[in-house]
């Protein structure tokens, strides 16, 4: 095997890794405490994921969630453990989880997570918890523009708050991978984007540094989430009252209005809507563009498959080759999207796009991403990768097999 330098596998390898070759500090960071604001369906991912990636203590180290303060906390503590121990859509936690009542605390794999109920985010004092410099992930939603996610931040303790939706105003969203190269150590206020957003950016991206995109509108196949109703009742957004379980919806999407923000070369360009469907988990997104040039099926795939491996959207952009996959072969995949091949349409300048996402795991691993760039959390890459930033490349690259 060689690559297309005419290297051997150990000459590459050894070229690729010479940085780190003989070293044993090649972590250079401090662990930073983070705080989980909210415990509902991405709290609960995050917290999985966070547990999952402490190892060793160089990462980001969940400290402690924050809930509203509840009737009865001992109760609500070991319903929360459940919660947290099984799920019906992402099974069981992987792992021990204990119990410690008379410090409001979850043990996780050996790790503390304390519970603080609080009414006022800003009252609380995280350094008596022994938490300091925390990074605040806050996955309620409830406060999304800047007035209201620094009142995380007149909390004692509290460093940063990431927001795990898109931000208003003159708040910076951030999807990992597309545009994090924009974080600077001073943003304390950053959003993750919606999870539809992380999706489509990535590839929207792509696309245009490749090919050049002229116009284009994005449906999103959405599964039904927890802000609508079990049965038909009312609601504060139109359709969405009816029962998510029974029907399809046709709402708005707001992963669009955010694509401006966050790719300026594509503003005003996409238009978009939603239909919410009875799914728990998994949604698509079909991207229908227009691009300044004609192109082929065989074109498109093969440069969207080539991002997949070699760029520096390879953990946002994922490639399925599979004629048979439907929507809960994607469940767990960490990737913000999955193109499918197979569905690919292509006439002339003409791409429709089909691009699966969980947009539950899927997306909190970006949201994890982007707390890491805020936390100054850096691993070597081996072998290195381009810059998020850096226009992607034209060319194909490729191996080839030595003769």
């Amino acid at each position: 095997m060689a690559d297309n330098e005419g290297l051997s596998l150990d000459n590459y390898v050894e070229r690729a890794c010479a940085e780190i070759i003989g070293r044993h500090d090649t972590v250079s960071h401090e662990p930073r405490d983070v705080v989980v604001y909210g415990f509902g369906r991405i709290g609960r991912l995050l917290t999985r994921l966070l547990v999952e990636k402490a190892a060793g203590g160089q990462n980001l180290v969940q400290r402690a969630v924050v809930l509203r303060p509840p009737k009865h906390p001992v109760e609500d503590l070991y319903k929360r453990a459940s919660l947290l121990r099984r799920d019906s859509v992402h099974d069981s936690f992987k792992g021990t989880i204990r119990v410690d009542e008379e410090s409001h605390v979850l043990i996780c794999i050996g790790y503390a997570i304390r519970f603080i109920y609080a009414s006022d985010q800003s009252a609380i004092d995280y350094t008596q918890y022994g938490i300091d410099k925390a990074l605040i992930i806050d996955s309620t939603g409830v406060w999304r523009d800047r007035q209201g996610l620094e009142l995380h931040l007149q909390a004692k303790g509290a460093d940063k708050v990431l927001l795990t939706t898109s931000g208003k105003g003159d708040v910076v969203n951030i999807v990992s991978g597309a545009n994090s190269d924009l974080l600077t150590p001073e943003d304390n206020i950053v959003a993750a984007a919606s999870c539809t957003t992380n999706a489509i950016v990535p590839v929207l991206k792509c696309m245009n540094d490749h090919f050049g995109i002229v116009h284009g509108h994005m449906e999103t196949v959405h599964a039904y989430t927890d802000e609508q109703n079990l049965h038909d009742n009312t609601h504060s957004k139109e359709r969405r009252g009816r029962s998510a379980p029974l029907n399809m919806v046709l709402t708005e999407t707001n992963a669009t209005k955010s694509i401006g923000k966050l790719l300026p070369e594509l503003d005003g360009k996409l238009t978009g809507n939603s239909i919410r469907v009875p799914v728990p988990n998994v949604s698509m997104a079909i991207l229908n563009l227009t691009l300044e040039n004609e192109t082929t099926v065989e074109v498109v795939n093969d440069y969207l498959r080539d991002v997949s491996l070699n760029s520096a959207m390879t953990r946002q952009i994922d490639f399925t080759i599979s004629k048979e996959v439907v929507s809960t072969d994607f469940i767990g995949n960490r990737h913000a999207g999955i193109v499918d091949s197979h569905a690919t349409i292509v006439q002339g300048n003409q791409v429709i796009l089909y691009v699966w996402y969980d947009n539950e795991f899927g997306y909190s691993c970006q949201v994890v991403r982007v707390g890491q760039k805020m936390a100054g959390i850096k691993y070597p890459v081996i072998p290195a990768q381009p810059s998020t930033g850096e226009p992607l490349s034209k060319e194909v690259t490729t191996l080839k097999v030595a003769q």
